[in-house]
């Protein structure tokens, strides 16, 4: 890999160990592949390791060091993939997540940590992921289980400050959409960031709230509404059943059965025009506008190629939306109240 090669000019976010970064991540979600819920589908998939090891060296020529996972994805593939990819690297800044049980071996999730010895399974989690990684030490390590009570996430993270201690991770945070739950751990020396829903779609102004007041970084989940605010999804198209966006989730606010959700593509198209300014595709918009609603933003698409890379990487030499932009974006786009903390 040459470091040089194809880098763009990027907008840059201080990190809790003092480096800077591009303020751009991949998300790893989609090239762990398959993995279920006894037949009910949780990945992408079906994946092509040799591309998305690829579309990561791609993302690193470009100038990307942010990469998150989560030991589930795949049932641990997705952590193996990028072990392979990044191995040896020291420049890169790797992200994951715990709390879910999981089979390697027949692909399902199992259950949580929290059936069992929470701070003994934590533990043994993060192992698992220093192997599969192939690491001795992992930048930032996240609480998967979103409506964790925070009393047991106190324990989690209990852990965690052990092993921060010990050298064996750097940092940790919380993958999670209830703002009290964050606030509850903001102060733990640590804590450091907070995953969550945010886009165009959901704004998330409360729990952007509790990360600006304290110093956190929002690593934003679902920057693209699950691939829809890319605007590559035609009117009545249905995804494939092996789809994590065919199932009917609580959380899933996009797809429903495997296609867009009702309203949606309307509100993509009200505000397409202000996306698409200054030669952005509406994925590069999406992304601008993240950067432009707060300084603390850190958003992770996700990506199955090198194309998808380039595309998601190309926003960075455009930067935030134009303060107008921003303002005739709220005008247009018709989005509903916050409302009650859930899962997103």
């Amino acid at each position: 890999m040459n470091d040089q090669a194809g880098s763009l000019p990027t907008i840059l976010i201080r990190l809790w160990d003092g480096r800077e970064v591009p303020r751009l991540g991949l998300g790893c979600w989609a090239i762990g592949g398959p993995f279920f819920a006894g037949d009910t589908p949780l990945g992408y998939g079906a994946v092509d390791d040799a591309e998305s090891i690829a579309a990561i060296h791609c993302a690193v020529d470009l100038g990307i060091r942010f990469f998150d996972t989560a030991d589930v994805y795949g049932a641990g593939h997705s952590e193996e993939v990028l072990g392979r990819a990044l191995e040896g690297r020291d420049d890169v800044v790797i992200a994951t997540k715990l709390g879910n049980r999981f089979d390697p071996a027949t692909k399902q999730l199992t259950g949580s940590i929290a059936e069992g010895d929470l701070k003994r399974e934590a533990r043994s989690a993060v192992e698992g992921s220093l192997r599969r990684l192939r690491r001795d030490r992992i930048d930032l390590v996240q609480l998967h289980l979103n409506n964790l009570p925070i009393e047991r996430a106190g324990e989690v993270f209990d852990v965690l400050d052990d092993l921060r201690a010990a050298g064996t991770i750097g940092a940790y945070g919380w993958s999670t959409d209830f703002p009290e739950r964050a606030a509850a751990h903001a102060g733990r020396d640590g804590f450091v960031a907070v995953q969550h829903g945010m886009n165009l779609f959901f704004d998330a102004p409360t729990m952007l709230g509790v990360i600006e007041a304290n110093g956190l970084i929002s690593i934003n989940r679902s920057p693209l509404a699950m691939g829809l605010l890319t605007g590559k999804f035609a009117a009545g198209q249905v995804l494939p059943a092996d789809d994590v966006r065919s199932n009917t989730f609580t959380w899933m606010d996009y797809f429903k059965d495997g296609r867009v959700a009702p309203g949606f593509a309307d509100r993509l198209e009200r505000i397409r025009h202000l996306l698409t300014a200054d030669g952005r595709t509406p994925a590069q918009g999406a992304l601008a506008w993240l950067w432009a609603r707060s300084p603390r933003t850190l958003p992770i698409p996700g990506f199955r190629s090198v194309a998808q890379v380039r595309e998601n990487a190309g926003a960075l030499e455009k930067g935030p939306l134009r303060p107008e932009a921003m303002a005739e974006i709220e005008k247009l786009i018709d989005r509903p109240p916050e409302g009650p903390a859930r899962e997103r």
